[in-house]
This record gives C-alpha cells, sequence and structure tokens, in this order.
C-alpha cells in the first residue's frame, strides 16, 4: 500500500496543473448541482430536466475558459499570497459573469436567486479549497517538534520588505526562525496582519512583546529609515538583552538568490551611528579621475582598497595598486579583475614607499595624474616602541612621494590623515601631523594641487577596535576598554573613502579637509550596545575589563587645532582647516637633522625632534 500511495503521489506532484484543474472541474460541477438543488429544493438528480445539463456545459466552458485566462495554474499554490486568492476570487466573478451573459444569449431563462446561489456557493468552494491546499502545504513538512526548534523572531517595520521577508521564510518549512509578531510605529497598522503574523504593536512596545511571547531574536527590517531613528530603535532592542540582527535590503537578497536566511546578520557598529553616512557624490566630484592614471599607495589596506573599489567605478584609464604587502594587494587586484574583467587597465607594484629609486621608475613610465596616499604604519602603541620606523614611513616615505609627483606632473596629490594629527600624544599622530606640514609646504612651490584629508576611526579597518570587540564577545569575553570615559569619533570606511574622493575633487591645493562627524562616541557604551545586541548582558554574562591608557592614547581626539578654524565647502558635510603658518626653511632644515638622528637610532632624541617641528605635540610621560 505504501508503494501505491507513494507512486499516487508522485504522479499528483508531477501533474500538478492538471490535478488542480480536475479538482477545480469537480468544484464548478459540484457548486452549480448545489445551487440547482437549492433553487428546486429537491437534491434529486432525477427531478433535474435536460436544461440542467445544458447549464452545466456551459459552466464548463465559462469557468475553464476564465481560469486559463487568468493563467491559475501556472502560479506555485504553495507560496500563495493574499494578492494570489484576488485573482481566484476575481475569476470565479469573472466566469459566473461570462456564464450568465452566455445564459441571456442563448435565451435559456434562469433566475436572478439561480445565479446569485451559483455566484456564493462557487466562490466559496474554489477559495476555500486553495486555502485548504495552502495550508496543508505550510503544515506537510512542519512537526511540533520543528516549531520548538525555531527561534522566536520578532520583526522591527510592517512594510513591503518585511512582507517579502515573510514569504521568503514560508518558503523554506525548515528555516532557523518563526516570526511571532510585527512591531511598527504606523498606527493603521497596528492589529492587523500580515501573512498570518500580528503587528502587535509600536517600537516603544518592543521589550514589553518580546517578553510576553517569548521572542528570542529581534530582525531590524527597514530599509528607508534615517541614522538617528534606526539607532533609537536600536536602543529600545537593546533594552531587552536579546539578540538583534538586520537584513540589510531584502529585494538585493532576493534578486541576488541567495537565501534570505543566510543575508540576515548581527548588528555593526555602523548601525549605531547617529548621523546620515556620508556618500561620495561621482557626478559633481568625480570627474576629475575619469580617463586619468591614478596611483593608490597602501591599496591593499582598508582605506586603500576601498578606494581602488571607487575609482575602479569611475572609469579611470589606468589603476595602479602601490603596497608592501603582496596577499592584500593581490586580493584586491583579483576582486578588481573579476568585476570588472578586461574593462580596466590595472597594475600591481610592490614596493616601499621608502625606495624613491622604485618610486622614481614607476612615475617617469606611468605618467600618473593623481596619487591617493594611504600607505602608513597607524597603529599607536607599536610606533610609540618604534619611533624611528613611523618616522622613517610615514614622514620620508611621503617625501619621497611627494618629490615624484612634483617633478612627473600629477595634477592631485590626496594625502590621507588623522585626527590623531591634532594635538598628538603619540609619535604616530606626530608623524602625521608633519606629513600634514609637507603638504602644505610642497603645494606653495609646486604645480600640484596637494591636500591632506583628516578624519577619525574608521569602522572595521585593520587593527580596529571593533573587530577586537566581536571577537572578545564571540568567545565570551571579557571585553577589553582601555578606560570608561575614552570618547572616540567614528566613520565607516565607505565614509573615509567618500571623503577622500570629495576632498581631491575640491582641492585647490594646500588644504586640509575634515568631516563633520557628528557627536563622539564613548567606548564603553560602544561596547556595552554591542554585548546587549549580541544577546548578552554586559557585566553579568560578558564582563568589560579596563585595562588602563595605551602609551600614546588620550582620551578624547579632536578634528581641529584652536588655530585653525574651519572653512564651509560645496559638500555640506566636508569642512577646510585654515593652514596654520610655519617657517618653511626652518622646517626643512629639522627634516634633515630629524632624518641624521633617525640614522643613530636614538629613540628618545627623536621623540624629541618631533616635538620640536609640531609644537603642538604633547609627550606622555610613558614615552621618555
Amino acid at each position: 500500500m505504501g508503494r501505491i500511495k507513494d507512486a499516487i503521489w508522485r504522479f499528483v506532484k508531477r501533474y500538478r496543473k492538471y490535478a488542480l484543474l480536475f479538482c477545480d472541474f469537480l468544484i464548478w460541477n459540484i457548486s452549480f448541482y448545489v445551487s440547482f438543488a437549492i433553487n428546486r429544493n429537491s437534491l434529486s438528480i432525477i427531478d433535474f430536466d435536460t436544461t440542467f445539463l445544458t447549464y452545466l456545459g456551459l459552466v464548463n466552458i465559462c469557468f475553464l475558459v476564465t481560469f486559463l485566462s487568468f493563467k491559475l495554474y501556472d502560479k506555485i499554490w504553495r507560496y500563495a499570497d493574499a494578492e494570489d486568492f484576488f485573482y481566484v476570487g476575481m475569476a470565479t466573478l469573472c466566469a459566473n459573469v461570462l456564464f450568465f451573459t452566455l445564459t441571456i444569449l442563448c435565451g435559456i431563462k434562469m433566475s436572478m436567486r439561480m445565479n446569485f446561489l451559483f455566484l456564493i456557493t462557487s466562490l466559496f468552494a474554489v477559495l476555500m479549497f486553495r486555502v485548504l491546499y495552502r495550508l496543508n502545504k505550510l503544515l506537510e513538512n512542519v512537526s511540533t517538534e520543528d516549531f520548538i526548534n525555531k527561534k522566536r523572531l520578532l520583526i522591527v517595520g510592517g512594510g513591503d520588505s518585511t512582507a517579502l521577508l515573510l514569504r521568503e521564510i514560508s518558503k523554506h518549512s525548515g528555516g532557523e526562525y518563526l516570526p511571532v509578531a510585527i512591531v511598527d510605529d504606523d498606527s493603521e497598522k497596528i492589529g492587523r496582519n500580515m501573512m498570518g503574523v500580528t503587528v502587535a504593536g509600536s517600537t516603544e512596545k518592543i521589550p514589553e512583546i518580546c517578553e510576553k511571547l517569548g521572542v528570542e531574536v529581534i530582525l531590524f527590517s527597514i530599509v528607508s529609515i534615517s541614522n538617528a531613528e534606526r539607532r533609537r530603535i536600536l536602543d529600545i532592542c537593546a533594552k531587552t538583552n536579546l539578540e538583534v540582527r538586520i537584513i540589510p535590503n531584502v529585494y538585493d537578497v532576493v534578486t541576488s538568490g541567495i537565501s534570505v536566511e543566510s543575508a540576515i546578520r548581527k548588528i555593526r557598529v555602523e548601525d549605531l551611528l547617529g548621523r546620515e553616512p556620508i556618500v561620495f557624490d561621482k557626478s559633481q566630484y568625480g570627474e576629475y579621475l575619469i580617463g586619468k592614471t591614478v596611483l593608490v599607495t597602501g591599496g591593499g589596506g582598508s582605506i586603500g582598497s576601498e578606494l581602488c573599489r571607487q575609482i575602479a567605478s569611475l572609469s579611470p584609464k589606468k589603476l595602479i595598486i602601490l603596497d608592501i604587502y603582496e596577499n592584500s594587494a593581490y586580493e584586491i587586484q583579483q576582486e578588481l579583475k573579476m568585476r570588472y574583467d578586461e574593462k580596466i587597465d590595472l597594475s600591481v607594484e610592490i614596493v616601499t614607499i621608502c625606495d624613491k629609486k622604485e618610486l622614481e621608475e614607476i612615475f617617469s613610465k606611468e605618467a600618473v595624474d593623481v596619487v591617493f596616499h594611504a600607505a602608513a604604519h597607524k597603529h599607536v602603541p607599536l610606533m610609540e616602541n618604534n619611533p624611528e620606523e613611523a618616522v622613517k614611513n610615514n614622514i620620508y616615505g611621503t617625501i619621497n612621494l611627494l618629490d615624484c609627483a612634483d617633478k612627473y606632473g600629477v595634477n592631485k596629490f590626496v594625502q590621507i590623515s588623522t585626527d590623531k594629527a591634532v594635538n598628538p600624544t603619540n609619535v604616530m599622530g606626530a608623524t602625521k601631523r608633519v606629513c600634514e606640514m609637507l603638504i602644505q609646504a610642497k603645494d606653495k612651490e609646486s604645480k600640484t594641487e596637494f591636500v591632506a584629508v583628516r578624519f577619525g576611526n574608521v569602522l572595521g579597518s585593520n587593527g580596529s577596535v571593533i573587530p577586537l570587540f566581536e571577537k572578545q564577545i564571540k568567545k565570551m569575553g571579557p571585553v577589553t576598554v582601555t578606560h570608561p570615559e575614552i570618547i572616540r569619533y567614528f566613520m565607516t570606511i565607505p565614509e573615509a573613502v567618500s571623503l577622500v574622493m570629495t576632498a581631491g575633487g575640491l582641492a585647490k591645493g594646500g588644504e586640509i579637509f575634515v568631516l563633520d562627524m557628528g557627536a563622539p562616541v564613548k567606548i564603553k557604551d560602544l561596547a556595552e550596545n554591542l554585548i546587549r545586541l549580541s544577546g548578552f548582558v554586559p557585566n553579568e554574562d560578558i564582563k568589560i575589563e579596563y585595562t588602563g591608557l595605551r602609551p600614546g592614547e588620550k582620551l578624547y581626539e579632536e578634528l581641529l587645532m584652536d588655530e585653525e578654524g574651519i572653512q564651509k565647502t560645496k559638500s555640506k558635510k566636508i569642512y577646510i582647516g585654515h593652514p596654520i603658518e610655519f617657517n618653511t626653511q626652518e622646517f626643512k632644515s629639522q627634516l634633515d637633522q630629524l632624518w641624521r638622528i633617525c640614522s643613530d637610532g636614538n629613540q628618545k632624541e627623536i621623540i624629541d625632534m618631533l616635538a620640536k617641528i609640531v609644537p603642538t605635540y604633547r609627550q606622555q610621560k610613558d614615552n621618555l
């Protein structure tokens, strides 16, 4: 019996369209018979005359033509939604109208009562059949154990993206999540159902709803929302101490062909930024890169590789990736090759910027138009212990590039700087301030437009605090913070690159561009939010340990020195710091002296000399 049953099921599955058509055929005929019988007040077929058979023939013709015209058998009914059921209702209604019209044209008399009875019974029967079919498919492979093993999901947002998300989740009965409620701030949606899931309340009710329904995971599913509003809602979610996840753009996920559940990711710190992201306006500021030969130093790093991606999208004549670390340079090279195939002329140079001879060969051979200088030693504690290497690479490597850019007629040179260059308390920051001074000095004596771009901490960059926090949370702690009061400005990698690219477009020469990065973030709060949004309680499930400020580290960073002030640009979020005047000849003499000291390797003398060159450099006792 089992084999026969399986064989029948395989046959039905294979010829599903015809099986559904046959079922509909039975429904039409039974509905008409019931209507006819009720109208006659008799269930006996014997009492029915030949008119019944004529009616029945017309019914089958009308319904068959109409249902096929509406393409109801091309749909996959196990995934049917409200729109599909609406089409079924419309098809049934049209079939009835057609039948009624034909009876009039054929001169066959039928009472209005009979027509109304048939419309109601056929509509009810056809819709009920499909509802039962849909429910059967939903429950077919779902046992009580499946519901127990699924994570109870609260969805934030009751818009189109959530409807699409629910539909995708319903297609995969073996998925990880079981949606139990939706929250939305649109009062008209509260209390309504979306594909069987109730909109239970507003976002303010999230903690209450989670406790009442035993929610295990919160999913953020709002496509269009300001960063400030996103942060407000995520702060509410953090109060629940539940794991919070996000789906970046459900439309992109569905069209990409990957499963929705695999695209659901954990909340990242960039999701918590309380300001709108900075986006590079290619149409307004990107023209200077189109059809040009562009060189990116440190092209394999976090900022450098994103620069390469953005530049490649602007159709440069050639893109040159320069880096000392071959693995990272190779990775971005392969990524761009796969994305652009032969559409971009791409080359990779494995060279240190300290080797001026090699740099000369590249510049003389390539006729470079634009340089983005992102190569640098940037780790503060490491540079405190190796000041000679910081000076050689960051300062004299930059001097080599500036000389080459000037000598070989580069149009624009954009130097990547940092907020640590403002009133620096560490060697790395002091060397970057010297680089800014080099840019200003070189711009006065060269036809090349030299500019610097200054921004804060970059989220997700190599060696930044966020990947460290994420690893520590994954290992259940402890999460290490240097000081409970330490604050930092943060930006995403795409934002940093947007600033750099825009600066190149705005450059006239000698400027230091600064981004309006909004309010600074307390690192302690950032760590606590990451722990909460990962589903844990700070200092209960995962401890936060304070390790003390590292050598050269200060409690807060600044984007401008008091003497600089700011000047607005065409871009609302980008400003120019007024250059601080200094004696160029004395500056060059001091650099020569610094080089001689570096050759001797006396670290204390190197730091003392840096302090002479950068008057705002405040050495910490640990440095001495």
